[in-house]
């Protein structure tokens, strides 16, 4: 491969193409923040997807929101119900190029209405906000990238489909067949726009992840007249809870979260119904099946215990992503490309799980946080750096000169996934 980390004339110019584009992709990202779009909010996924579509559409591009299917989910009476999240938006641009890769990122957040609304500057160039980083940040920054890798000559030599989902957070379930179908639509490389991380660092092998919600069944009674005829679904819940929570450490790279209970009602009565929502990271497809048979092994003691039944909604779902050869090599070239814009790039093993499992799993190798750099994620306290906007937006621009052009062999990369 070509000296990824020397710039061309074509390479200072698309840089300074994203410099002028600073304002907008920062100005834009605020925008679309002020817009809840918790995963389980449809109202406000369906308000926010025709924005992003229509900013999307400075690219050369044929734009689609796509209603998606049904998916199934728990409600809080523990019963299997159906739900539609908001469009997909499949953004897709010559599909005859030579090369071709996908991108991806999430418009969804985990923040439900009313969680977490203000936007604030907290000083050291940072602002405050929802989703600023995970990941309108990231989706800014990907239009930003194509807006001026679009405006030079490679364009015509690299074509590409975009994926943008409405539900990453709570696991692709109706997303995933489009990032599955996009990627094995002839691309060769993937680019997700998580955020990276607060150190600057990028993801490199990810474990693969579970989320599993244990429904549990007792038998109601008044709590003073009859409690001994009640069986207390809240307390078998409260056991397989500490269980789950004793099975970290036990097996290496395994671990299990619970995210909470929900049942129960009136303190005068024994509760008959228990819902144990709770997540699960594994490095790969052995210690899946191990923490798999563990959650099988605690509901089979929960309903061991007299009038308690119940049963489990779902598992694993996405595997892990490791290392091989065809990801070390595509790092090593995001490296050195970043070495063109002084950048000291570093990739670092994570528990977290995101699109680019999917991607990696249907075929294609693929760096998955190449969006903003910021931090706290997942919490009120989430916050993007604001320089990091055009700093990343140059890295994608400058990769996707680097495949248009061949000095990234993404032909070669691919041929490594075997």
């Amino acid at each position: 491969m070509a000296d990824l980390s020397v710039k061309t004339k074509e390479d200072e110019a698309v840089c300074e193409r994203v410099l002028g584009l600073q304002s907008q992709m920062q100005d834009r990202t605020f925008k679309w923040a002020e817009i809840n779009t918790g995963s389980w909010n449809r109202g406000g996924l369906d308000v926010l997807a025709p924005q992003l579509g229509d900013a999307y559409s400075a690219l050369e591009a044929d734009i689609e929101l796509i209603a998606t299917d049904p998916f199934e989910k728990v409600s809080n009476n523990g019963q299997i119900e159906a739900f539609e999240t908001g469009p997909v938006i499949r953004i897709s641009s010559r599909p005859d190029a030579e090369m071709q890769v996908i991108m991806s990122g999430h418009y969804d957040t985990v923040f439900p209405p009313n969680t977490f609304t203000d936007i604030k500057d907290i000083g050291d160039d940072k602002f405050n906000g929802p989703g600023l980083a995970d990941m309108k940040g990231g989706l800014s920054v990907m239009l930003g990238a194509l807006q001026a890798f679009e405006a030079g000559p490679l364009k015509d030599k690299l074509g590409y489909q975009i994926v943008v989902t409405p539900d990453e957070e709570t696991g692709n379930f109706a997303s995933a067949p489009f990032l599955t179908e996009a990627a094995q639509s002839g691309a060769m490389i993937g680019m997700t726009y998580e955020p990276c991380m607060d150190t600057g660092a990028m993801s490199g092998g990810r474990k693969g992840s579970a989320v599993f919600d244990v429904v549990l069944h007792g038998r109601s009674a008044h709590a003073g007249r009859a409690k001994d005829d009640g069986r207390s679904a809240v307390e078998a819940a409260a056991a397989m809870v500490v269980a789950l929570e004793q099975l970290n450490g036990r097996y290496e790279g395994v671990t299990f979260n619970v995210g909470s209970i929900d049942g129960g009602s009136a303190v005068n009565i024994v509760p008959d119904l228990a819902i144990v929502r709770f997540g699960a990271r594994a490095p790969d497809a052995e210690a899946a099946a191990w923490a798999t048979e563990q959650v099988n092994a605690l509901l089979a003691k929960a309903k061991a215990m007299d009038g308690i039944s119940g049963h489990i909604h779902g598992g694993f779902y996405r595997p892990p992503k490791p290392r091989n050869d065809a990801q070390q090599m595509l790092f090593d070239a995001v490296a050195d490309t970043g070495k063109a814009i002084g950048l000291e790039l570093e990739f670092v093993d994570t528990g977290g799980v995101c699109e680019g499992n999917n991607i990696f799993a249907a075929g294609v190798p693929n760096v998955d946080t190449l969006g903003v750099m910021g931090g706290r994620i997942h919490s009120d306290e989430e916050y993007v750096v604001m320089s990091s906007f055009v700093e990343r937006a140059q890295l994608s621009a400058l990769l996707l000169n680097r495949i248009a052009d061949g000095r990234l062999d993404a032909r070669k990369i691919k041929a490594l996934m075997g």
